[in-house]
């Protein structure tokens, strides 16, 4: 028997009842670690509904320091009587920066790291760019309790590289929080679902790695934007197969008119045996035969070297 683990992935809807928000979000990873899960993700900035859909001000308010967040003490707090790990994705305030970010806390209560999320969308209903700052704390897998994982935020899953460097590191299991959905008015209804999930299915059957990615879920309105988030949590083992899903999703896989919120809150769990996993990985050769002095055009914008 080698090292196992059973990671859980949560959604749910968000109103601007913060409370309500952190109950639901308690909630869900009390019943998952009831059903025996080890790590336990939540969704993109939880605490509220999605800000970004709009360019004001006033939501900067919405934003703490890593110090003395209640936020995250309150998590902490669960992580150690629980005895979980939780990685919490959080709007932080450094100085006079902000940043999409995520804690990842230790099953005893203590941060084991920071992460602050690299890619930063700018287009209707995800204006982001608007809050956030680059983050500035590049990819580096963080050493838990049950083992080395690997955390990135929403947009970052659309790239390969974030999670390649992760696996290159030794990241056992990669964690996605997120927020998407349906694009905003005046777009058609499209559904970008199995897009999104097929990619992040990719980085899992690139690199041998389980993926775990926790969307939220529900209709949020705002004055000239509204999104429908379609939810469909899910989590992949290591080849990519998605091994367990919340619902399955909220819009038609060809989008349409009739696309409707996701019904279903709650979670879905899958375990794993690390050891197993690092053994099939090793076998499979593809780290071995990796080229990396040849992947020099990855490191440029245009594909090519600047001195041409």
């Amino acid at each position: 028997m080698g090292r196992t683990v059973t990671v859980a992935t949560t959604q749910m809807t968000c109103s601007w009842d913060i409370e309500e928000n952190l109950a639901k979000a308690e909630q869900n990873v009390r019943a998952a670690a009831a059903a025996g899960a080890n790590i336990i993700l939540l969704q993109e900035l939880f605490e509220a509904p999605y800000f970004c859909q709009e360019q004001l001000a006033k939501h900067y308010a919405l934003a703490n320091p890593v110090e003395g967040n209640p936020l995250i003490e309150r998590f902490a707090r669960l992580a150690k009587e629980l005895g979980v790990v939780l990685p919490i994705s959080f709007f932080e305030r450094a100085g006079n920066a902000y940043f999409n970010s995520l804690v990842v806390i230790d099953a005893d209560g203590m941060t084991v790291g920071l992460y602050r999320k690299s890619h930063i969308p700018d287009g209707p209903g995800y204006q982001e760019k608007f809050y956030f700052s680059p983050g500035d704390t590049g990819f580096k897998p963080f050493d838990t309790s049950f083992g080395r994982i690997g955390v990135l935020i929403c947009w970052d899953q659309w790239f390969p590289e974030a999670a390649r460097c992760l696996a290159l590191q030794g990241a056992e299991l990669l964690f996605y929080p997120t927020a998407i959905g349906s694009e905003p008015p005046p777009a058609p209804p499209v559904s970008s679902y199995l897009h999104w999930q097929r990619v992040m299915a990719g980085h899992s059957g690139a690199s041998m790695v389980p993926v775990i990615a926790a969307n939220r879920m529900g209709r949020e309105v705002f004055d000239a934007s509204e999104i429908t988030f379609y939810g469909g949590s899910f989590i992949t083992d290591e080849t990519g197969r998605v091994v367990a899903q919340v619902g399955s999703g909220s819009l038609p896989p060809n989008g349409g008119p009739d696309a409707s919120p996701a019904k279903e809150e709650g979670f879905v769990t899958a375990t794993f045996d690390l050891d197993e996993i690092r053994t099939a990985r090793a076998g499979w050769g593809m780290f071995r035969d990796r080229r990396p002095e040849l992947y020099g055009a990855i490191r440029t914008m245009d594909g090519f070297s600047q001195a041409r």
